[in-house]
């Protein structure tokens, strides 16, 4: 008896030392929003210029970051916006349509209070040989998620050639688009 009872207690043991690893070893299901999804593109020259780069688009956990490495720009301010639409095959790069806007706001300056179009990014500077580096990152994007007012999928980056000034409609009179490239997996 005394050896069927210690038997007992064993597989109890044994059970209940299983069943809470199994309950500790449980991951909880990835959300789309928490998918780690990446995007890469070069950008090419427009408006007779020599502006080329490379774009990463990363989204993991609800933000999206922006990375873009450029070359070939005059020294100084230029400004980048999101375009409507990844068609990059006119030579002035306006084949790529106005900056995106699904939510019909007015042109401005990032996070303004008065209003911003979900593709104004904003101007960066350029170093002395050309070259620039410009970061970004929100959770007001996403890439290709179903939420049309936040999907980049489908649209393009342009670089322009002089600086938003935040406050010409439709677009802060940034001069020509001198880089295109689009937003496409």
């Amino acid at each position: 008896m005394k050896k069927l009872v210690l038997l007992t207690l064993l597989a109890v043991s044994v059970c209940t030392i299983s069943c809470k690893k199994d309950a500790k070893d449980k991951v909880e299901p990835i959300t789309e929003a928490e998918k780690a999804v990446k995007v890469k593109f070069a950008l090419s020259p427009k408006s007779d210029s020599n502006v080329k780069g490379n774009v990463v688009f990363t989204q993991e956990k609800g933000k999206v970051e922006m990375t873009a490495i450029l070359e070939g720009l005059e020294p100084g301010e230029h400004a980048i916006h999101i375009h409507e639409k990844a068609d990059c095959s006119s030579s002035d790069g306006k084949s790529t349509g106005g900056h995106w806007n699904p939510t019909g706001k007015p042109h401005g300056k990032w996070g303004d209070a008065a209003g911003y179009h979900k593709g104004d990014i904003g101007n960066f500077s350029a170093d002395e040989k050309g070259f620039a580096a410009v970061n970004f990152s929100t959770d007001e994007w996403c890439i290709g998620c179903e939420d049309k007012t936040k999907d980049i999928l489908g649209k393009a980056i342009i670089v322009h050639q002089g600086t938003d000034d935040f406050t010409s409609q439709p677009s802060g009179a940034a001069g020509s688009r001198i880089s295109c490239g689009g937003i496409i997996q």
